[in-house]
């Protein structure tokens, strides 16, 4: 059984930038036809899709954040980590790695606040 859990910041300031990792157990990074995703829920919002990496490295954004999202990984400790640049008020949200409908982590709250 997969498992997924977000670390990192939980308040950071407007024009900083947004550092996750996600840690996963039960499953590999490179198996084939895993995709690892990024979505987050904004207060009172749907879910957004951010991103993903494939089992080969590759990465995929969503058109309205490609230009500040880097999604990577680090496959000697089975995690990946998601870096929004310039982060804003608006960016506040619950932050979820997830394995399609096979596993997401518990979701992390980040706060951007002045």
């Amino acid at each position: 059984q997969v498992q997924l859990q977000e670390s990192g910041p939980g308040l950071l300031k407007p024009s900083q930038t947004l550092s996750l990792t996600c840690t996963v157990s039960g499953a590999s990074l490179t198996t084939n036809g895993y995709y690892w995703s990024w979505v987050r829920q904004p207060p009172g919002k749907g879910l957004e899709w951010m991103g993903a990496i494939g089992f080969s490295g590759n990465t995929y954004y969503s058109p309205s954040l490609k230009n500040r999202t880097s999604i990577s990984r680090d496959t000697s400790k089975n995690h990946f980590a998601l870096q929004l640049s310039s982060a804003t008020p608006e960016d506040t949200a619950v932050y979820y790695c997830a394995l399609g409908v096979a596993g997401w982590g518990q979701g992390t709250l980040v706060t951007v606040s002045s």
